[in-house]
């Protein structure tokens, strides 16, 4: 009675937990995808090991053990598509242009390798608890695949309340193929037929003849009852997206430039002022003034000095030249001959 008394807050945090989980996980994963993708791939490989160990006992604990390892493998698959590992032929956006046939072969495109792979990993479910004892692991795998794509085609044909948010930029072109209306066609018979397998399911664990029937089919019930929740969600008039805004993923940084271009915003003069001064030289420019002066300054000394120099030797040159000159003017009296007179005549 235990086992069965814990099994809806147990469904319930699961649920909670799981979902904020994976989308934690995507925004990391854009860090790290290398490891993220081997971790993912073990991640996968141990469920599936834990999904077929648990079901060789139907016991209580092989209960909650089949059921989380399901949860487990599930969670494994979506982060593959919200991660934008496995996505589709052509994860691109829905042309604005398109008729409505086209659209529904773009959204299919957009996704085919994922629905392949959630039904290849529903088959392998299937393989590994055939003619087992617990076999709740394939129940609570084909509830989830069930519901999901009931909520897939909601999504697509139009709600009101889409709760697409927190979707990761990876797989933000999925959005365009949501479509936002009051309600559509399938909308209440999805609701219908949540609440009818809700019912059934939780009447059967009331009736159950053994605890093992009790817990199995209270977690089954739980986590039905939580799908048509979800399509509830779409009919809100409101977003629910704060049940799990802690495991948002962080957006990349986005420029500077692409930010003020966006939204112009004011923003202090200084602390953009001296990063550029910090990093940026001095203009030539400014530079231009300052060296034309000293370069002037030297070409006006040096033609002084050359003015000097060429004064001096001009003057050197004079003050010869007038030595020359004034020993050249001097007359020059010729040796007297003692043998004549005054007259010049011989004695």
């Amino acid at each position: 009675m235990g086992a069965t008394a814990i099994a809806i807050p147990y469904v319930v945090f699961v649920w909670w937990f799981s979902t904020g989980a994976v989308l934690a996980l995507v925004g990391l994963a854009a860090r790290h995808p290398a490891a993220f993708k081997w971790g993912t791939a073990a991640a996968f490989v141990a469920a599936l090991s834990g999904v077929a160990v648990s079901s060789q006992a139907a016991e209580d604990a092989n209960a909650y053990c089949a059921f989380t390892c399901a949860i487990l493998l599930w969670g494994t698959v979506e982060m593959s598509l919200l991660a934008g590992w496995i996505t589709g032929p052509r994860p691109e956006s829905c042309p604005r242009d398109c008729t409505p046939a086209s659209r529904v072969g773009f959204a299919l495109q957009a996704i085919a390798y994922h629905e392949l792979a959630l039904i290849a990993t529903a088959g392998l479910v299937f393989a590994v608890t055939s003619g087992a004892p617990n076999r709740l692991s394939w129940w609570t795998f084909a509830a989830l695949l069930v519901l999901r794509q009931s909520a897939k085609i909601n999504l697509f044909l139009g709600v009101r309340t889409l709760n697409d948010e927190l979707l990761p930029q990876q797989v933000r072109f999925m959005r365009s193929y949501f479509a936002k209306k009051s309600t559509n066609p399938l909308f209440p018979f999805s609701i219908a037929a949540a609440t009818t397998a809700t019912v059934m399911v939780a009447a059967a664990a009331i009736g159950a003849t053994s605890s093992f029937d009790g817990v199995a089919l209270s977690l089954l019930a739980s986590l039905i009852a939580l799908g048509l929740l979800e399509h509830g969600f779409m009919a809100l008039p409101m977003p629910v997206i704060n049940l799990w805004r802690w495991s948002a993923p962080v957006e990349p940084a986005v420029p500077a430039m692409a930010v003020v271009a966006a939204a112009p915003a004011p923003v202090p003069a200084t602390p953009l002022v001296r990063p550029v001064l910090a990093v940026v030289s001095p203009a030539p420019q400014a530079e231009r003034p300052v060296s034309v002066q000293k370069n002037a300054a030297a070409a006006a000394r040096q033609r002084l000095e050359e003015q000097f120099r060429q004064a001096y030797r001009q003057a050197r040159a004079d003050a010869q030249a007038q030595t020359i000159t004034g020993l050249a003017a001097v007359p020059v009296t010729p040796p007297v001959d003692p043998n004549t007179t005054a007259q010049g005549g011989v004695p």
